[in-house]
């Protein structure tokens, strides 16, 4: 009987929880899309969202997701923001509905096999995130690879199969990789974003684009290894970066170097100097302030990451898709962002010690998250300018791109700040991915401008 109580006072936990069943189930929508204009499937996606507002809390079930952290701040994630993530795939891929289908996939099967692989089978940690298991990422990749392919067919079936279940395993690898990403942030939210914006620009990946370019890449591969070696063991030697950042630093530059040669490689180059340049100006008294840079501002490979990765592809699919003036407008924006977001802060940490908050525009400190200057502002404003000026000036633009590169340049600065003073203050990311996704946001507005304008 005392085994009895305990083993009633502590009952196993179910493989698949509640809430991840009815995750999965919903995805049986999907097989709808061929037969819906999108309108009719965000419709559909809507009424799913009623559903769960008004009628699921009626039904005494508990689809809430929550954390440590949400509890004490008395918010709640889940089944919601699911269902949201569904509508903003259709409104985002009203177009292109087999990658609202495939990244809808790869979020429900994906995260929902990782959880199960993950209990069922144990094994070691990831070395980035000890909390997720090789065996959990495993099943992401392996669930969300054949969900994507099934409804990516089903949905566009003139689509070749080997194309659909390459771009497909390839999306599920990065959707493991955000699910796996050490954050507080929904992954509900993160996972299929990042996945959908991967599939939609892989799926424009062709052979001939690459074997078209193919002549110039086995000189430019030469020239990307041994000018980046040279860049990356000077800013060693002066201390501008890490030995990771260093590494990190050669491997992305010689992507952004394959892109169209020394001429990306400047819009690079351009983002390294100003940032570099910036963090140096005033470096004293900001340091007596306690809001300098650490480690004299020498950049590690995290922060090479995440303002040099959202470059570095839109590099690669300049010589491997057929839009290349479309995916060198995207760089030059992620460049300018970059450089714009970097001077902007550590120009406005220099010339005053207060700032505002951009959500509310209450006075913090200078260098509090999502803090904003006028100083600062301009700074950046025109950091981001001398990037797109210099993209302008090597022919990667016409003038209408530059204005372009440049709005979505400053729309990314201030998206920044709006992350800032909101999820990465409350402790939910960290500075480097809040980085990433502005970058990313700045090439991605950049890209989807030019597409409708039909450039």
């Amino acid at each position: 009987m005392a085994e009895l109580s305990t083993s009633t006072a502590h009952p196993a936990r179910p493989l698949f929880s509640t809430r991840k069943i009815v995750h999965m189930s919903m995805l049986a929508l999907a097989f709808l899309l061929p037969i819906l204009t999108w309108v009719q499937a965000a419709g559909c996606a809507v009424l799913a969202l009623l559903f769960n507002i008004f009628l699921l809390p009626r039904l005494g079930v508990d689809l809430r997701k929550s954390s440590h952290q949400d509890v004490a701040a008395g918010i709640w994630t889940g089944i919601l923001l699911y269902t949201i993530s569904v509508l903003t795939l259709i409104l985002l891929y009203r177009h292109h509905l087999h990658v609202a289908a495939a990244a809808w996939a790869i979020m429900a099967l994906g995260d929902g096999m990782a959880s199960v692989s993950a209990e069922a089978l144990r094994g070691p940690g990831l070395p980035w995130n000890c909390q997720k298991t090789w065996t959990g990422f495993g099943g992401f990749v392996l669930a969300g690879t054949v969900g994507a392919s099934i409804l990516t067919r089903w949905v566009a079936p003139t689509i070749p199969s080997d194309k659909v279940w390459t771009v497909s395993a390839a999306a599920a690898v990065v959707g493991a990789l955000v699910e796996s990403v050490p954050i507080h942030l929904d992954d509900d939210v993160s996972v299929p974003l990042v996945t959908g914006a991967f599939l939609f620009c892989a799926y424009l990946v062709e052979r001939s684009a690459l074997a078209s370019n193919w002549p110039y890449l086995d000189q430019r591969i030469i020239l990307a290894l041994v000018i980046n070696g040279c860049f990356a063991l000077v800013a060693l030697v002066l201390k501008m970066v890490k030995p990771s950042g260093a590494g990190a630093g050669l491997a992305l530059g010689t992507l952004v170097y394959l892109g169209y040669g020394y001429k990306s490689f400047l819009m690079l180059l351009a983002f390294f100097l100003l940032g570099s340049l910036a963090t140096r100006v005033g470096y004293a008294a900001k340091a007596r302030r306690g809001i300098a840079e650490k480690r004299g501002g020498a950049r590690s490979w995290g922060e090479a990451l995440a303002n040099t990765l959202p470059g570095a592809f839109f590099s690669i699919l300049v010589i491997t898709t057929h839009h290349e003036a479309a995916f060198l407008l995207a760089l030059v924006a992620a460049f300018a962002e970059a450089a714009g977001d970097t001077v902007s802060s550590e120009i406005g940490q220099w010339i005053s010690e207060r700032a505002y908050l951009i959500t509310t525009f209450q006075p913090v400190l200078a260098g509090a998250d999502g803090g904003i200057s006028v100083g600062g502002t301009l700074a950046g404003l025109l950091a981001s300018a001398v990037v797109v000026g210099a993209g302008y000036g090597l022919g990667l633009c016409g003038i209408g791109g530059a204005a372009i590169a440049l709005a979505a340049a400053f729309a990314g600065n201030l998206f920044d700040s709006v992350l800032g003073a909101t999820i990465e203050q409350r402790g939910l990311v960290t500075n480097g991915i809040v980085n990433f996704t502005s970058t990313s946001l700045a090439g991605g507005l950049a890209l989807a401008i030019t597409f409708g304008l039909g450039w």
